[in-house]
């Protein structure tokens, strides 16, 4: 017990001696707006790890986007061809679909069709099965999540010094 509370105690000072100047405004040339558009970028091989191919030939491309400067997230556009195939979420990740349709089968077996339009959330660590009819295309939007003790820090951090939550949603 001790030591959690040695260790938040340096995080708090740690968090304190950070300076309130925006690392942008002492680096300058940043970019501070990458925007790109999505038929436009160079998309290269993705290959698929065989190990999870469960049927077809699906044929993945990837092209990364953008990358945060702490490189904690990162968004990249993906599309793929006919195929079913297992996959593991490393990282939490936001999908937003572009073209086409995919079936995912979560590992609890439920299934969920996602269409052009539509938004969907897989956890980090997670495992799904994706079954591509024809083509899909999607924007990827990935955060590599905090480890627990720190994400418990940050979030007592939030509760402490901030007036309210911040949410897009009202």
């Amino acid at each position: 017990m001790s030591i959690k509370i040695m260790l938040a105690s340096s995080l708090a000072m740690a968090i304190r001696s950070v300076p309130l100047i925006p690392l942008t405004s002492r680096r300058g040339n940043l970019d501070a707006v990458v925007a790109a558009s999505s038929h436009g970028m160079d998309m290269k091989d993705a290959p698929i790890n065989p190990d999870w191919i469960l049927s077809g030939t699906p044929r993945a491309r990837a092209a990364d986007h953008s990358r945060s400067r702490d490189r904690a997230s990162s968004t990249a556009m993906w599309d793929c061809t006919a195929g079913e195939f297992r996959w593991f979420f490393g990282w939490d990740e936001t999908v937003y679909i572009l073209e086409g349709e995919v079936h995912v089968t979560a590992e609890n077996g439920v299934v969920s069709v996602l269409r052009s339009g539509d938004v969907a959330y897989f956890r980090a660590g997670t495992w799904a099965t994706w079954r591509v009819d024809n083509y899909v295309r999607k924007v990827a939007f990935m955060r590599r999540p905090f480890p627990t003790m720190l994400a418990l820090a940050y979030r007592v951090w939030n509760k402490i010094f901030s007036a309210r939550s911040y949410s897009l949603a009202r």
